[in-house]
């Protein structure tokens, strides 16, 4: 069986990039009606590769068989009366066209349908700006944050920005077209590139270094340690993002006389040693051996993965994550069941031949409308959310759902507060509660309220399941045994509250060989693909630092939107599970779908693309002013002109990209030549003028105060009772009739306990009291 719980909404595509595409992916496999609109010469992504654009006459590329599964698709434009009926008899548009066009065809402000817009900056300062997922990381500080601080910032391949968009934006639109299907009220939601992956990959570092008042000097970037380091026989990749998981490593290797009272981190001098201890000891053992030896005291440790070898893993296999049909090649099977249903497309992605006339979605029933959003109205008002997760992917699917209206109940203990509190704290140990000063914990649990309950005791999952009862949703981030063995699992949960949806979101899923293995984001980087990408050609996989985590949780938020969409019809409750690893998996899945149209494995270029050429950075005058240049085909001769028409640039190969990328290594000395005796931003402001894409290479030590993102509203302030006002980011999109994402800051430990004991449980004072003299509740983690 498969999920068809959007089978009642249309969604029409105008995109020729990845992002829109990848968001009307997931609507598709859940069953709504998606039509892709293209030009006569068919979509551009029918030829999109990492080895460069194939050949008109060859075979559709392997991404749009993977990404157009499922649709329909209509040959037009906005100049053509039928398509801009087709757009406006849509529940949802997902358009990456510029926002001219759309006005001036009159589907904006999109009053009585949701319209989601996709560009790489958003709208604002750099909105007619030409960009791409190159020139959005570096604006974001993604590349800025990337590699050795001896060598040039380092760009994640793989995407990484039009993915992280597109799964921002698949849920919310959802939520709108939810809300619109409920009150007649549409919605304009503007969805930037940049600010997706600043959320994936580097939300945390300016916070933090405003909160300890102190910026570093020199560059801010770094490879994190233990990553993906070498062993006897190639790579494998390691995380220890808690003290007590290195201190796990340390002693793995046999040097237990490093540990001591305080955190190794803190002591430079063993610190280093362990460091030198550990390098050592990998490089004596193999990947094999140093898989079996972590795995056994529960390190998170996994192999580097490549398209060739993925499919072919015991656990994959066991689970049967990786399918053929109806793709015709192999690919990762969409990253979330509902109980133990698949979504999955119908039908193969339609070829040139099977594009068919714009006619009419079967289904565009609406409430009267339009009407306007209020602050009091907002898109999923009245939805009760139990949140027991921790750390960052699950919290963030349930940031996403409270940003948008739900009254989300945050879970921790005082026995074991969420592990994002001490992750970011080290810099603030010596200060009274430290634990409330984590960068990452006030990034990701604004708009929640926040509770404290003991889960091994008794009365602590009383009261629990008193909390099942109330909510619509909930969502834990555990390894499987945690709920089973506090008999918190989900037969028990649905016969408190029938019409509840659980949302599960273990590491590498339910069952399966590694069912119980531990998983944190890193992990799902090293695993799935998105390492062995990234990196410069003769060095080792390099991770792309975080963005598994959110975008497991964007996922995890639509499909329990789209579960809601069932339960809603049904009356009845149900299980989802939605692994990390299989949203890591998808954000990879152009790795297995090469290797299997292809047969070949991805390959490390640095900062250079096969389909963009020269694509680089390159140094400023300045001390760390780095310019990020990324030259589409069709730019090339304004950069050409730019740059005085130099003889170096007639050569006539350099007429295509493939040209560029083979002579790259010229072209990167003069390019070196020229922007070394300009400022960065004049540079950046003189090729923006001439249509070429570039941006700054934006440190991460003051990302969220640029410009581009000030305009934007990207970052809002907030008054923290311990922390005191600070900028906190907010989502990477502006919507019509919001003004402002967070309402009130992430909460204290344990802040809301009287709140939400006495409101929903009806406990009186003494019955609290009670509750926190027995260690069920409190403020403070215990021990302290």
């Amino acid at each position: 069986m498969t999920v068809d719980a959007l089978d009642k909404y249309t969604v029409v595509e105008l995109t020729a990039g990845v992002a829109g595409a990848y968001a009307t992916k997931l609507f598709a496999d859940a069953g709504a009606d998606v039509t892709v609109v293209e030009p006569v010469d068919g979509s551009v992504l029918r030829r999109t590769t990492r080895a460069g654009r194939l050949a008109e006459d060859a075979p559709d590329a392997p991404l749009w068989r993977w990404l157009a599964a499922g649709k329909r698709s209509t040959v037009g434009d906005l100049s053509d009366p039928a398509i801009r009926q087709l757009v406006r008899a849509a529940h949802v548009v997902v358009a990456d066209l510029p926002v001219g066009p759309l006005e001036e065809a009159g589907l904006l402000p999109g009053p009585s349908n949701v319209v989601v817009t996709i560009s790489p900056y958003g709208r604002g300062l750099l909105e007619d700006a030409p960009g791409n997922d190159f020139t959005a990381q570096a604006i974001s500080g993604s590349i800025g944050g990337r590699g050795r601080p001896d060598e040039e910032p380092l760009y994640a391949a793989g995407r990484l920005s039009e993915l992280a968009a597109g799964v921002f934006a698949a849920p919310a639109a959802l939520a709108a077209a939810q809300h619109l299907r409920r009150t007649g009220v549409g919605a304009h939601i503007d969805v930037s590139c940049a600010e997706a992956v600043l959320i994936a990959t580097n939300l945390y570092q300016d916070l933090m270094y405003r909160m300890i008042g102190f910026v570093p000097p020199g560059p801010g970037r770094m490879i994190m340690f233990p990553g993906i380091e070498a062993t006897a026989d190639g790579w494998v990749g390691l995380n220890t993002n808690s003290a007590q998981k290195l201190e796990d490593l340390i002693a793995l290797v046999g040097r237990a006389d490093l540990l001591g009272d305080t955190d190794v981190r803190s002591d430079p001098v063993r610190k280093a040693e362990s460091e030198r201890s550990i390098k050592s000891w990998l490089l004596e053992h193999t990947t094999a051996e140093v898989l079996g030896l972590a795995t056994e005291l529960r390190i998170p440790v996994a192999p580097i993965g490549n398209g060739k070898m993925l499919p072919g893993l015991d656990h994959f296999v066991e689970r049967g994550v990786f399918v053929e049909e109806p793709y015709s090649l192999t690919a990762p099977r969409p990253p979330y069941a509902i109980d133990g249903r698949r979504p999955r497309a119908r039908h193969a992605a339609p070829t040139r031949e099977e594009r068919t006339p714009p006619g009419l979605p079967q289904d565009t029933a609406r409430r009267s409308g339009p009407g306007e959003l209020t602050a009091g109205d907002l898109p999923l008002a009245g939805l009760k959310v139990l949140d027991a997760t921790a750390w960052w992917a699950g919290p963030a699917s349930t940031q996403l759902l409270a940003a948008l209206g739900a009254d989300v109940v945050h879970v921790e203990s005082i026995q074991v507060i969420d592990g994002m509190r001490p992750a970011a704290a080290l810099p603030f140990a010596s200060l009274d509660e430290w634990w409330e000063r984590s960068c990452f914990f006030l990034s990701i649990n604004t708009n929640k309220r926040g509770i404290t309950l003991d889960l091994g005791s008794e009365r602590g999952r009383e009261l629990f399941l008193g909390l099942v009862a109330w909510a619509d949703v909930m969502v834990e981030n555990y390894t499987p045994r945690v709920m089973d063995n506090w008999d918190l699992g989900w037969e028990r949960l649905k016969g408190i509250n029938p019409r509840l949806v659980m949302c599960r979101m273990p590491a590498f899923g339910l069952d399966g060989p590694w069912r119980d293995r531990v998983g944190f984001a890193q992990t799902m980087e090293q695993l799935s693909g998105l390492s062995w990408v990234t990196g410069f050609r003769d060095g080792p996989p390099v991770m792309p630092n975080g963005p598994c985590d959110p975008l497991g949780g964007m996922h995890a938020a639509f499909a329990m939107l789209t579960t809601l969409e069932q339960r809603d019809t049904t009356g009845v409750g149900c299980m989802i599970e939605a692994p990390l690893v299989e949203s890591a998996l998808n954000l990879a899945a152009e790795e297995v779908l090469e290797f299997s149209a292809f047969g070949r494995i991805g390959e490390r270029l640095g900062n250079r693309s096969r389909e963009r050429a020269p694509q680089g950075v390159y140094r400023c005058v300045g001390d760390e002013q780095w310019i990020a240049v990324s030259v589409e085909d069709e730019q090339w001769p304004a950069l050409v002109n730019l740059l005085g028409t130099p003889e170096w640039t007639q050569d006539p190969a350099l007429s295509t990209v493939a040209g560029r990328f083979d002579a790259h290594d010229l072209l990167d000395r003069h390019l070196a030549d020229w922007f070394g005796a300009h400022g960065r931003d004049d540079a950046v402001n003189r090729l923006l003028a001439a249509g070429v894409a570039a941006a700054p290479v934006v440190d991460n030590r003051d990302v969220v105060s640029h410009p581009v993102f000030e305009a934007r509203g990207f970052a809002e302030w907030c008054d923290h009772p311990v922390t005191g006002r600070l900028p906190v980011a907010a989502l990477p999109y502006r919507w019509s009739g919001i003004d402002r994402w967070i309402r009130f800051p992430a909460p204290t430990l344990g802040q809301h306990n009287h709140e939400v004991l006495s409101s929903i449980l009806g406990l009186d004072e003494e019955e609290i009291e009670g509750l926190e003299e027995a260690g069920v509740i409190g403020t403070r983690p215990a021990g302290l």
